[in-house]
C-alpha cells in the first residue's frame, strides 16, 4: 500500500468515528430499559449488564479518532494547524478511550434500581469526568485551530462551521457540567444535540481532507 493510501485510510477513520458512535448510541437508547434522554447522559450506558456496549463504543471511536489525528498530521503537518490540530484531536481520542476504561457512576435512577439521588463518586467515576472533560476541551480548541486554518484558505463556510461548533459545544458542555436540576431536560437535550454537531463536524472535516487528497496529482 502506498503512503498516500495509508494516509487517506487514516483520514477516513475520522469519517467513520462519528457515524459509529451516534448509531451505537441510538441503538442503546432504544433497547436499554429505563434510559431517558431528557435526564441521562450517554455515559451512564456504561453501567449494567449491557454496559460493555458503550464502553466498547468509547474505546473504538477513540482509537478511530487517534488514527484520524495521525492522518491529519501526515497530511497537513507542514501547513497551518498541522501541529496543534492533530495534537488536540489525539487528546480528544485519548479522552474517549479513558472515558471508556473508567466508567461513569450510576446516577439519576439508571441503571434501573439506582436511587434517583445517588451522588457517590468512585475513583472510576472521577477519572471518567477527568478524561471526558480534557477530551472535550481539546476538541473545542481543535475547532478553533481548524477555523484559523480555514480562514487562512479563505474558506468562510468551513470557518464559521468550525467556530459555531466550538462555541455551541462549549456552551452545551458548560450547561451539563453545571448539574442544573431545574432545567435538566433542556440542558441534557442541548448536550445531545451538541454532541451530534461535534461528530458531524469531525466527519465533515475528515471527509474534506480525504477528498482533497484525491484531487492531488499523483507524483
Amino acid at each position: 500500500m502506498r503512503a498516500s493510501e495509508r494516509i487517506r485510510n487514516l483520514l477516513l477513520c475520522g469519517a467513520l468515528a462519528g457515524p459509529l458512535y451516534v448509531s451505537v448510541g441510538i441503538i442503546q437508547i432504544l433497547i436499554r430499559p429505563g434510559f431517558d434522554v431528557t435526564k441521562h447522559a450517554l455515559s451512564l450506558m456504561s453501567n449494567g449488564g449491557l454496559g460493555w456496549i458503550q464502553i466498547a463504543n468509547f474505546v473504538v471511536t477513540g482509537l478511530l479518532v487517534l488514527a484520524f489525528a495521525l492522518g491529519v498530521r501526515a497530511e497537513i503537518g507542514a501547513s497551518r494547524a498541522g501541529t496543534f490540530g492533530p495534537l488536540l484531536l489525539a487528546i480528544y481520542g485519548i479522552g474517549l478511550i479513558g472515558a471508556g476504561i473508567f466508567s461513569a457512576d450510576p446516577a439519576l435512577g439508571f441503571p434501573p434500581g439506582t436511587p434517583e439521588d445517588a451522588r457517590a463518586i468512585s475513583t472510576s467515576g472521577l477519572l471518567h469526568f477527568v478524561f471526558g472533560g480534557i477530551g472535550f476541551y481539546a476538541f473545542i480548541a481543535a475547532c478553533f485551530v481548524f477555523a484559523r486554518r480555514f480562514a487562512g484558505k479563505n474558506e468562510r463556510g468551513w470557518f464559521w462551521f468550525s467556530i459555531a461548533t466550538g462555541v455551541l459545544f462549549f456552551a452545551a458542555f458548560a450547561g451539563i457540567a453545571s448539574g442544573s436540576a431545574s432545567a435538566r431536560a433542556l440542558v441534557t437535550i442541548a448536550f445531545y444535540l451538541a454532541v451530534l454537531l461535534m461528530w458531524c463536524w469531525l466527519t465533515a472535516v475528515a471527509t474534506k481532507l480525504a477528498r482533497e487528497m484525491d484531487r492531488l496529482p499523483v507524483i
